[in-house]
C-alpha cells in the first residue's frame, strides 16, 4: 500500500489503491475502537473553509474503520490576535498539549502585516512548534502525473520524483544565541546571528531521518556546508556515526549549494534528505516547486513525544478567502498525514489520500472542484466506494458521474 509519507516504500499518490473494497456486511460489524482527541486550528484567510472540508472527509473516513474523533477548535494567528491580543493564547497551547494531534490550516494576512514582528500571526506558529517541542519537519515532494506539466522543469526530468525532506526545526541559526545588532564608534551598524547545533540535536534528527529512509527506498542524503562551517563538520560527523546503527540505509553527504543544483538537474537521485533548519527551509521550498503546485502539499512537524502538528505547505491566501476558490487538497492530505503519523490510523489515511485525488480532475473549474471536494468526496468515502488502482481509469470513471452530481447540487456553478 503506497502512502503519502515516510511510512511507505514509495510515495506516489497516483498509485494509491484507494478506498478498499469491503463487503457491506463487514461495515455493520465494525465497532468503535477509540476516540482520538484532535485540536484543530483553522487560523486565518482560507483556513476555516478548507478546515471544514478536511474535517468532513476525516469524519467520513473514520466511520469506515470505527474510529471516532473528538474535535476541539481554538484560535491561533491573526484570529487570535483580534480576539485576545496574542498570536498563540495560553488556552490554545494548553489544548494542543492535551491532544493526540494538532491540525493547523493557515495563519497570517495583510491585516496584521504592520504589527511588530514578535506580535504578528507567524509568531504564533513558531511559539506552537517550540511549545510542543516539534523538532522534526517532514516535507514530501511527490510529482503526480497529472501535475507534471505544471512543473517549471520538463516532464521527463520531474516525472516520478518522490522526495522526503527531513528538516531540523528548532535549532540552528534561527534560534542560536547571541543574535542582534551592534554599532561601532562610527555609528555603523552590524547585524549578527549564530548558527549552533549540539550533538544531541543532530542525533535526534538523524534518527528520524534514518527511520524515514528505512521505510522508503533506504537512501539518505545528509546536506551540510562542512567545507567551510564548523557546525556542519559536527553535523556530518554525528550523522555518520548514527548511520552505523542503520546498516541497511545507504548514507551520502552533499554540500548545500550542490544539493540545490542537483534538485533541479536530477531530482530523481534523491530519496530522503536530512538537513539543518535554514538549509531545510530553502531546499524544501525548492523541492516543492518541482511538483507543479506548492499549494497541494502537506507537512508534519513532530516531537520526540507528544502531539505533532500537521499543516498544509501553502499560506492563508486572504485574497481568495470566502469565495469558494480555495482547493482543500493539501488540507485533506495534512489530515491524512495526521492519521498516519500522529494517530496511527493508516487505513483512515489511505481512504483520505485516495479521496483527495479527485481534486486533480482536470476538467473542473476551481468553484466546481471546491463544491465537489466538500460534498462528493465525503459521499464517496462515507458510502465506501472503490477507487480504481489505475489513475487514468479512475478519472475516466468518475469524471462524468461527479459532474452530474455537481449539477444536481448546484447547476448554476456550471453556467
Amino acid at each position: 500500500m503506497a502512502a503519502f509519507g515516510v511510512h511507505s516504500h514509495r510515495c506516489h499518490l497516483s498509485k494509491l489503491p484507494g478506498l478498499s473494497a469491503r463487503r457491506s456486511s463487514s461495515r455493520q460489524s465494525v465497532r468503535l475502537q477509540a476516540t482520538h482527541k484532535v485540536t484543530v486550528l483553522p487560523g486565518d484567510g482560507i483556513g476555516p473553509e478548507i478546515t471544514k472540508v478536511a474535517l468532513q472527509v476525516l469524519e467520513a473516513a473514520g466511520k469506515n474503520h470505527g474510529e471516532d474523533f473528538k474535535i476541539q477548535e481554538h484560535l491561533v494567528g491573526g484570529a487570535a490576535i483580534d480576539a485576545t491580543g496574542q498570536p498563540l493564547p495560553e488556552e490554545t497551547l494548553a489544548a494542543c498539549r492535551a491532544s493526540d494531534a494538532v491540525l493547523l490550516a493557515a495563519i497570517g494576512g495583510y491585516k496584521w502585516d504592520s504589527l511588530p514582528s514578535a506580535s504578528r500571526p507567524e509568531g504564533g506558529l513558531l511559539a506552537l512548534r517550540t511549545g510542543l517541542n516539534a523538532f522534526a519537519n517532514l516535507r514530501p515532494a511527490v510529482v503526480l502525473p497529472q501535475l507534471a506539466d505544471g512543473s517549471s522543469l520538463k516532464r521527463e526530468v520531474v516525472e516520478g520524483v518522490d522526495i522526503m525532506i527531513v528538516r531540523e526545526l528548532v535549532g540552528g541559526i534561527y534560534f542560536g544565541q547571541p543574535r542582534g545588532f551592534s554599532a561601532n564608534e562610527h555609528g555603523h551598524k552590524t547585524g549578527y546571528n549564530t548558527m549552533v547545533y549540539s550533538e544531541p540535536e543532530v542525533e535526534r534528527i538523524a534518527h528520524v531521518a534514518f527511520d524515514a529512509a528505512r521505510k522508503r527506498r533506504k537512501r539518505l542524503c545528509s546536506v551540510d556546508k562542512a567545507n567551510v562551517l564548523e557546525v556542519s563538520q559536527l553535523w556530518r560527523e554525528v550523522v555518520t556515526r548514527v548511520g552505523k546503527e542503520y546498516p541497511d540505509v545507504e548514507l551520502s553527504h552533499m554540500y548545500v549549494d550542490n544539493a540545490a543544483m542537483q534538485l533541479l538537474r536530477n531530482p530523481k537521485e534523491f530519496d530522503t534528505v536530512v538537513t539543518g533548519n535554514i538549509f531545510g527551509d530553502i531546499l524544501s521550498d525548492e523541492a516543492s516547486m518541482l511538483t507543479g503546485s506548492l499549494g497541494m502539499l502537506p507537512s508534519a512537524s513532530i516531537p520526540s513525544d507528544g502531539p505533532g502538528i500537521f499543516e498544509p505547505v501553502h499560506g492563508s491566501a486572504p485574497d481568495i478567502a470566502g469565495q469558494d476558490l480555495a482547493n482543500p487538497m493539501a488540507m485533506i492530505l495534512s489530515a491524512a498525514m495526521m492519521c498516519r503519523y500522529g494517530l496511527n490510523l493508516p487505513q483512515v489515511a489511505d481512504d483520505m489520500e485516495a479521496a483527495a485525488l479527485l481534486g486533480l480532475l482536470p476538467k473542473w473549474t476551481p468553484r466546481i472542484r471546491g463544491l465537489v471536494l466538500l460534498n462528493l468526496l465525503v459521499l464517496l468515502v462515507a458510502t465506501n466506494w472503490v477507487v480504481l488502482r489505475d489513475t487514468e481509469t479512475f478519472f475516466d470513471a468518475f469524471d462524468f458521474a461527479a459532474l452530474r452530481f455537481t449539477m444536481q447540487l448546484q447547476p448554476s456553478l456550471l453556467s
